[in-house]
C-alpha cells in the first residue's frame, strides 16, 4: 500500500506535467499564428491560465517555451514524415505539402525572423538539415553516388520541396493544394530525371 506522501508526490508530478503541457499548447497556438516578437511570456501565461512566474519556473524564458514547442512540432513532423515510401515522388510531396498546410505559414514567419530569434535560430538550421536528410533517405536509390553530385541533387530537391516553394505556389500564386502538389511533384521528377 502506498503512503500518503507517495500519493502527494505522484499528484504533484502529474499536476506539473499537466501545467507544462498546457503552457506548451498555449505557446504553440500563439506561435503558430503570430510572429515570435509579438508573443510575450505574459500572453503565453494568460492563454495557458497560469501565472507569468509559473511559465518561468517551467521554461525559464520565452525562448524556452518556443524550444519546447519546436520539440513537440518536430515529434509530430517525424510521425508524418515517417509515413513516406522511399522512391514515391507523389507520396513524398503529398506528405511535405500536408506538413506545410499545417505549419507552413509559421515556418515562413520563423525563418524570416531568424536573425531575431537568438539561440532559436539554430532550430531553423536543424530543420533544414532534417529536411535534407529526409530527402536523401526518400530518394536514396535515385541519387548519384558521388558526394558532390549527391549534394547538388539533394539541394535541388530541397529547393523543389522547400516551404518557400510551397508559400510561392499556395499563398503568392493562389494555387490549390492539388495544383501545388502537382507542381512540386513535377519539380522533383525533373530533378531526378536530370540526374540520369
Amino acid at each position: 500500500m502506498k503512503s500518503t506522501r507517495s500519493y502527494d508526490m505522484t499528484a504533484r508530478s502529474e499536476s506539473s506535467a499537466s501545467t507544462r503541457d498546457r503552457i506548451v499548447r498555449a505557446g504553440a497556438e500563439l506561435l503558430m499564428h503570430r510572429s515570435y516578437e509579438d508573443v510575450t511570456l505574459a500572453t503565453i501565461a494568460h492563454t495557458a491560465g497560469v501565472s507569468h512566474q509559473t511559465v518561468l519556473n517551467h521554461f525559464g524564458s520565452k525562448e524556452g517555451v518556443a524550444g519546447a514547442v519546436a520539440d513537440v512540432l518536430r515529434s509530430e513532423m517525424d510521425g508524418l514524415r515517417g509515413r513516406a515510401v522511399p522512391g514515391d515522388v507523389r507520396g513524398a510531396v503529398r506528405i511535405v505539402v500536408e506538413q506545410y498546410e499545417q505549419f507552413g505559414d509559421s515556418n515562413v514567419r520563423w525563418a524570416m525572423s531568424a536573425e531575431r530569434l537568438g539561440s532559436l535560430a539554430s532550430r531553423i538550421d536543424e530543420a533544414r538539415a532534417y529536411h535534407q536528410d529526409w530527402l536523401g533517405w526518400v530518394f536514396a536509390d535515385d541519387l548519384p553516388s558521388g558526394k558532390a553530385q549527391r549534394r547538388r541533387a539533394v539541394n535541388a530537391l530541397h529547393a523543389a520541396t522547400d516551404v518557400y516553394t510551397w508559400k510561392l505556389l499556395r499563398r503568392d500564386l493562389g494555387l490549390s493544394r492539388r495544383e501545388t502538389e502537382n507542381t512540386m511533384a513535377g519539380l522533383v521528377s525533373g530533378v531526378l530525371r536530370g540526374m540520369s
